[in-house]
């Protein structure tokens, strides 16, 4: 049997940095995905807050009156 070439394994291991470099992208998108879902989420808590903050608020200055 031949030898395998310098060419068939410099093509082995770009092969193997882009499937590196391919999960790793895959991994940060994933996060990035996860994190976009959290920051929605602590946005609505937020505008909650702000809500029953007006209210408070309003029943406060009722109150006082």
């Amino acid at each position: 049997m031949a030898k395998k070439s310098r060419l068939t394994n410099a093509a082995k291991k770009i092969g193997a940095a882009i499937g590196r470099a391919d999960r790793t992208a895959h991994k940060v998108a994933k996060a990035g995905v996860m994190a976009k879902g959290e920051l929605e989420n602590i946005s609505k808590q937020v505008d909650a807050l702000k809500k029953q903050l007006v209210k408070t608020t309003k029943r406060l200055k009722k109150a006082l009156a």
